[in-house]
């Protein structure tokens, strides 16, 4: 009988290490950043009209920002404020998202690269107010384009 409760109670143990492994798994985790290499981003603007506001620019966030991107530093600091924060600045605006119908001009941008240990191919545009917002979220990453 103690044999018995004994190999139930491995028996369980191991289900519920199992059952909060998979738990555990579930829910992603940001890497450590001594682990995760610099973030390396390459950002890609175009149809601004703005010949100060195009181009394309490296920036590399490590001790100290590196790249010719405009304004590294500045840009830097923003991402490490989304990391700080949980928060993903290169996610597409929701499917379902309402959003107001005010169109901020043909420009473009793509963010490629890797930031928090991730692959990053993001694109951004001013189509509607949600895309605006997005945008306006990630400067000075993305430059000023306003009027």
């Amino acid at each position: 009988m103690a044999l018995r409760r004994l190999v139930l109670a491995g028996g369980l143990a191991a289900s519920l290490t199992a059952g909060l492994a998979g738990a555990a798994s579930a829910v992603p985790l940001p890497p450590l950043p001594l682990l995760s290499p610099p973030d390396s981003l390459t950002v890609t603007v175009s149809g601004s009209g703005n010949p100060e506001a195009e181009g394309s620019w490296k920036l590399t966030c490590d001790d100290r920002p590196q790249g010719d991107h405009p304004a590294a530093a500045r840009a830097c600091e923003r991402l490490e404020g989304f990391a700080r924060a949980g928060e993903d600045p290169f996610a597409p605006v929701p499917a379902d998202a309402l959003c107001t119908q005010v169109y901020g001009g043909p420009v473009t941008a793509r963010v490629t690269g890797t930031w928090q240990g991730r692959r990053i191919d993001a694109r951004f545009s001013r189509a509607n107010g949600c895309e605006i917002d997005r945008w306006e979220n990630v400067e000075p990453l993305l430059p000023s384009v306003r009027d």
